[in-house]
């Protein structure tokens, strides 16, 4: 498995469950995934590299966690040379790896998704802003760890992010600009698997992407999530895949460039029904661990018959009734420079309370857990309501000393009240 977050640790915890699997090899992984893998110090968006290592370990099948891997071809490479792989080549993965790239598919099979325009010089784009109207949207074309979009409320906010994004702010990811309309609605993330020929459903969850209390702040990789996201009904759930996935998968395959994997669309709920805002060509980060939690199917199981091309085969996956709900808990200073270093403890605690404290951003120094990125933990827990979820987490984020940390205390805040006014 490629990768060293949140979403790799849920992922590593739930193939670890599988009868099937005799090895699990992670890289380079984290001291959480360490309990279920053993770790591997290569880059995993190196493709050279990482065939090297499968060919020596003789691996069975490679899981790519990541958006980067995708884009860097790595599933090309192995691809070429035998090797089974959960996760998209590089053509498909352009899906994520470039917003004007998915913009303009919509455009051609007529997806439902915001107006918009393509820029590649700044004055240009500035030009352009008054018929897009206010607020509106800013995206940097490439891929910018989920921090490259910018809802401006005025044409100086609008102008200052797209002079950020052309002066290099987000690397090659800015070296084109996308500006959309603004579509109001409720956010929800929807997510499928495919083969590049059957698609079936893996479920809803909301993530909260500002990194303050009641949706406020700069964007972020994303500050908690919960599912099943309620608000995503059966009826809007099966619009979004007969409207949006299924044309999508359709699509790539015409173009000669199948999509395989997880398929995440991120979809705005609007009055005319929902709307894709983006899609990523991989599972969401920190949506990943509630759908694990979740998850009643053998993972490995799911993941072969996928990168086998034989989904057809069986039946979309069982996802528990329960509720389950993350926090985030963040070094100070995300999303801007955080602080790394400082020492966690707690984490074993947390875990015999009936949580699962999924490490995202850690590492161990002489034996101590300590903060080594933005994003450190993902405290999870299940519940019956999405109340009950949200207590069980926080009672376990309670338990865990991180000085140096921060996390919302309002992760699942909408659907908790529609819970206690009753229309949930």
């Amino acid at each position: 498995m490629l990768g060293s977050g949140g979403r790799e640790h849920a992922l590593a915890w739930k193939l670890a469950q599988s009868p099937r699997l005799t090895k699990l090899y992670a890289a380079p992984g984290n001291p959480g995934i360490a309990e279920h893998a053993e770790m591997v110090a290569l880059d995993p968006a190196s493709p050279e590299a990482v065939l090297a290592f499968v060919r020596a370990a003789a691996i069975g099948l490679v899981v790519v966690g990541p958006e980067a891997p995708l884009v860097a071809g790595v599933g090309d490479l192995l691809r070429a040379n035998g090797v089974l792989v959960f996760g998209p080549d590089a053509a498909a993965a352009q899906l994520e790896g470039s917003k004007g790239f998915t913009k303009d598919l919509c455009a051609r099979e007529n997806i439902p998704t915001a107006g918009y325009a393509r820029f590649t010089d700044a004055e240009a784009a500035k030009a352009a802003l008054p018929g897009f109207g206010l607020p509106v949207v800013i995206k940097a074309d490439g891929l910018a760890a989920g921090k490259g979009v910018v809802i401006a409320q005025d044409t100086a906010e609008a102008e200052a992010a797209i002079a950020d994004m052309f002066d290099g702010g987000f690397g090659d990811a800015g070296a084109e600009v996308v500006i959309e309309q603004f579509l109001t609605g409720e956010e929800a993330s929807f997510f499928a698997i495919t083969d590049g020929k059957s698609v079936v459903p893996f479920g809803s969850a909301q993530d909260h992407k500002r990194v303050g209390e009641g949706d406020t702040g700069p964007n972020t990789g994303g500050m908690g999530a919960y599912s099943p996201a309620r608000v995503l009904t059966p009826e809007l759930e099966a619009r979004a895949m007969a409207e949006i996935v299924e044309p999508t998968v359709r699509a790539m395959a015409a173009a000669g460039t199948p999509y395989s994997g997880v398929l995440y669309a991120g979809l705005m709920l609007t009055e005319s029904g929902p709307q894709l805002i983006e899609y990523n060509a991989r599972f969401g980060d920190p949506e990943c661990q509630v759908l694990m939690m979740r998850l009643e199917d053998d993972l490995l199981d799911l993941l072969l018959k996928v990168a086998e091309g034989r989904l057809g085969e069986t039946a979309p996956p069982r996802l528990a009734d329960t509720v389950a709900l993350t926090v985030v808990m963040a070094a100070k200073g995300y999303p801007g420079t955080p602080k790394k270093g400082g020492t966690i403890t707690g984490i074993a605690a947390a875990d015999a309370g009936g949580a699962k404290v999924f490490h995202a951003g850690t590492a161990d120094k002489d034996g101590a857990i300590v903060a080594n990125g933005g994003r450190v933990l993902n405290v999870t827990a299940t519940g019956a309501s999405v109340a009950e979820a949200q207590a069980a987490a926080y009672r376990a984020v309670d338990a865990i000393d991180f000085p140096s940390g921060f996390c919302r205390r309002d992760i699942g805040w909408r659907e908790v009240a529609r819970e206690a006014e009753g229309t949930a």
